[in-house]
């Protein structure tokens, strides 16, 4: 399948999920069929196929081979993890058990399998763009550090004193909720960081060919861990509800993560390139 064909497929695919968002908003329906599908039309099929997408193209870099096949492959397995984990979520929790907000749930493994498989998608991108030079330097492993740091202290801020009254005690499910509210947010920005570093780093190198790829994956990390966060408040909350625009932000977030892998198309690259 062409990478435009896919293109469009994954941008239908994102309207009809702003058009449900928008209708389920409008008519105030937390609960319904629309509701509950929302993850297995939208949420779920956007990274997976995106995803497979990624899996084709790692093929045209020699897979394992090189460095930038081996990018687009954990990139891409990390989206059909996270998209895995939503049919496990919407599928078997919301439309045949029927539960309500089941969090922590089976789906979280895969959400956090999709983190360290992004990371060393991350990892590997740094070694095919030269920016693992950059991430060696002091400035460099700094950023690595202190970025992290301060990201998951205003996290625990949030989630745990302003959300939870600085409560951790409760049973073995609520403790599990909270180490997960920290997790996903913590995940999401080393990932975030290590794709700032490389997108700084390796702004010109193959005369700049990957800068668009790059781009558009930061701006899918920057979404997502503004989506991991929002989940883990509106769900403390007891605000949050399949379909809603916190689930829309996560549709945006596997949109560009996907266009993004599939940018890194050769084909695509040597037209660029040649634009």
């Amino acid at each position: 399948m062409k990478n435009s064909t896919v293109q469009k497929i994954l941008l239908f695919d994102y309207v009809l999920a702003a058009i449900v968002t928008g209708a389920v908003f409008y008519l105030g329906v937390t609960s319904s069929l629309a509701n509950n599908l929302y993850g297995v039309l939208f949420l779920g099929f956007i990274p997976v196929f995106g995803g497979i997408n990624g899996i084709l193209i790692a093929r045209k870099w020699g897979g394992f081979k090189s460095a930038v096949g081996r990018a687009i492959i954990f990139l891409s397995l990390g989206l059909i993890a996270w998209g895995i984990g939503t049919y496990i979520y919407s599928g078997i929790y919301n439309v045949i058990l029927q539960v309500e907000v089941p969090y922590p749930s089976y789906a979280d493994i895969g959400y956090v399998l999709a983190l360290p498989l992004w990371a060393l998608g991350m990892i590997h991108l740094s070694r095919a763009t030269g920016a693992k030079y950059g991430l060696q330097s002091s400035g460099g492993k700094f950023a690595l550090l202190i970025i992290p740091a301060s990201v998951i202290a205003a996290s625990y801020y949030l989630l745990v004193i302003v959300a939870r009254g600085g409560s951790l005690t409760g049973d073995d499910t609520a403790l599990l909720k909270v180490i997960l509210d920290l997790t996903y947010p913590l995940g999401d920005v080393i990932i975030l960081t290590l794709a700032t570093l490389i997108y700084g780093l390796s702004y010109s190198y193959f005369g700049g060919v990957f800068k668009k790829a790059i781009y558009m994956i930061l701006s899918g990390f920057v979404l997502m861990y503004f989506a991991d966060f929002a989940f883990s408040y509106t769900t403390t909350l007891g605000t949050w509800y399949p379909g809603d625009w916190n689930d829309l932000l996560f549709a945006t977030a596997m949109l560009a993560l996907s266009s993004g892998v599939a940018l890194m198309d050769p084909a695509f690259l040597h037209k660029d390139s040649t634009a």
